[in-house]
């Protein structure tokens, strides 16, 4: 490199600090498991007042969780065009946008969709929306999901290159599931009020590649889960937890590998893998933890379930699992730690949180835990509870998941998003 171009790249960081990697490119990040692993330096403390690089606000209302690709953040949201905000049957302006994550600057707005009111849901959960999936980053392109109403695939200047809106099913109270990629295929769960499936829509094309068809008996059908990616014994499994059946899919095919039965719906926390052991929430009404050894074939219900927590499951954030440790986050705010091998019960937080919905990240062996009401809580992800620290946002209502960034992180609120980053 001459003097002059290692010139020009002293001044380039020296004026932009958070010139930013593309980890954090779909929802939990780009394994899916909620472990941070490319960044460093987290921020430990914020407010406010406190750290805070930047604060923007975001049009409309999305509960989608930002990500993270060189330098850009994207996001989508729901615009109302026509109606009242509160309404399901307002009409609304699907969107993407893109951000600057150096300093916030909306860098493009594009509208995705036109959502009619007449289309949309009768009613919306309050830990829904029109705008929950989080995007994904992949191979250059960026692909946006808004359930029932379509889905899309833009290039990164917000240009779009295929749409599919011909994916209908009957929703109960939004659309919540982000697809994940795997075997060239856009894969996400549709699970409405009646018939629920699967399906996979080609990267290149938004072609249908395959449907499964969810078997289920279930009074409820209805669930908001985000498939899991694993590897066993060399050969990868989609796993897609519904009402009262998580199903093991073989992505290229769609094909069903096995399934575990049990009894819950409204599934959304994300399966979570580890040294050969997968750990799946059943959710409501009670929740139980399933520990799944996912080699079987058919059904493995008897066979290959493991043990079950029916004490600390989650109804919505995701668990994380971690040197053969299980963490898991009720909506009630508990935090709570199981050896993941055998189910042992080794700590339970005290009530440091309020209502959670958002997944937590690990990240330098801290867990980052965030309520609905703007309290993250840092805990030694450890076999001993630890709490290390606890930030607040007063008066802000935080259901999206934290995206991490090297020496900040980002938090989207209901009405905007922070940048919280290390002095």
């Amino acid at each position: 490199m001459t003097p002059s171009a290692i010139f020009l790249a002293a001044t380039l960081m020296a004026a932009s600090p958070a010139l930013l990697r593309a980890d954090w490119p779909q929802f939990r990040g780009p394994d899916g498991d909620g472990h941070v692993r490319s960044y460093s330096n987290p921020p430990l403390k914020w407010s406010k007042s406190e750290n805070v690089a930047w604060h923007v606000s975001l049009p409309g209302r999305g509960w989608s969780s930002p990500i993270l690709a060189n330098g850009k953040l994207y996001l989508t949201t729901a615009v109302v065009t026509k109606g009242e905000e509160d309404s399901p049957k307002a009409d609304r302006s699907l969107r993407a946008l893109c951000l600057d994550a150096s300093t916030g600057k909306t860098l493009w707005d594009k509208e995705i969709f036109s959502q009619d009111g007449a289309s949309a849901p009768d009613s919306i959960h309050a830990k829904n929306g029109h705008a929950s999936p989080s995007p994904i980053l992949h191979d250059g392109r960026l692909y946006v999901h808004f359930g029932h109403q379509g889905t899309a695939c833009l290039d990164l200047d917000g240009n779009k290159i295929w749409e599919n809106r011909s994916i209908k099913y009957n929703p109960q109270h939004g659309n919540g599931a982000t697809p994940i990629i795997a075997a060239n295929n856009l894969i996400f769960s549709c699970d409405g009020r009646e018939n629920p499936f699967v399906i996979a829509l080609d990267i290149a094309s938004g072609k249908v590649a395959w449907k499964f068809d969810r078997p289920t008996e279930a009074t409820r059908k209805f669930a908001f889960c985000t498939c899991s990616l694993i590897t066993v014994n060399g050969k990868p499994q989609v796993i897609s937890p519904g009402a009262d059946v998580v199903n093991a899919l073989d992505p290229a095919s769609g094909k069903e590998i096995w399934r575990v039965r049990y009894e819950g719906y409204s599934v959304v926390p994300k399966p979570v893998f580890g040294d050969g052991l997968l750990f799946v929430s059943t959710a409501f009404d009670t929740p139980e933890v399933l520990c799944i050894d996912p080699s079987g074939s058919g059904d493995i219900t008897d066979s290959h379930v493991k043990w079950v927590e029916p004490k600390y499951a989650p109804k919505t954030p995701s668990m994380i699992l971690d040197k053969g440790l299980l963490f898991m986050v009720t909506d009630s705010g508990l935090v709570a730690c199981r050896d993941a091998k055998s189910g042992e019960k080794l700590w339970e937080s005290e009530r440091i949180l309020r209502d959670c919905s958002a997944s937590p990240l690990l990240w330098d062996g801290n867990l980052f835990v965030l309520d609905e009401f703007g309290t993250c809580a840092i805990l030694a992800a450890t076999r001993e509870y630890k709490l290390l620290q606890s930030n607040k946002l007063e008066g802000e209502r935080t259901l999206a998941s934290i995206c991490p960034a090297d020496n900040g992180l980002f938090l989207r609120t209901e009405t905007g998003l922070y940048h919280f980053r290390n002095p």
